[in-house]
């Protein structure tokens, strides 16, 4: 499956954004697609993560409660809402889809497609 992330920009701290993530060559069913980002000089971080299959949903500690993860059937797009941006949001985020198990989505091992990244800025 080929993955297109879409949706990055430039917001103020305080505002949101919304990612979105669509798959070509095949649809996501039966997969678990993944959000990561990497800030300049650390490395990728867990997101959060969305079996397609059922819905259930997985969040990184730094974005639990601010960041809402969901599934377009009709568009066959994962997206990634963002609130309450905070200027350590910032990051290249990338999607990613696989198999993993889903207790150990936060893995990037588990995932075989990925996006090509789309630029997320939080200003202070």
């Amino acid at each position: 499956v080929q993955l297109q992330a879409s949706g990055g920009g430039l917001v103020q701290a305080g505002g949101s954004l919304r990612l979105s993530c669509a798959a070509s060559g095949r649809p996501f069913s039966g997969y678990t697609t993944g959000w990561f980002r990497q800030a300049p000089g650390k490395e990728r971080e867990f997101v959060a993560a969305i079996r397609w299959s059922g819905g259930n949903t997985y969040y990184g500690d730094s974005v639990k409660g601010r960041f809402t993860i969901s599934r377009d059937f009709t568009k066959n797009t994962v997206n990634l809402q963002m609130n309450r941006l905070k200027p350590e949001d910032t990051a290249v985020y990338f999607c990613a889809a696989g198999t993993p198990i889903f207790s150990t989505s936060r893995l990037e091992g588990g995932y075989h497609s990925w996006g090509q990244g789309t630029q997320v800025t939080v200003s202070s």
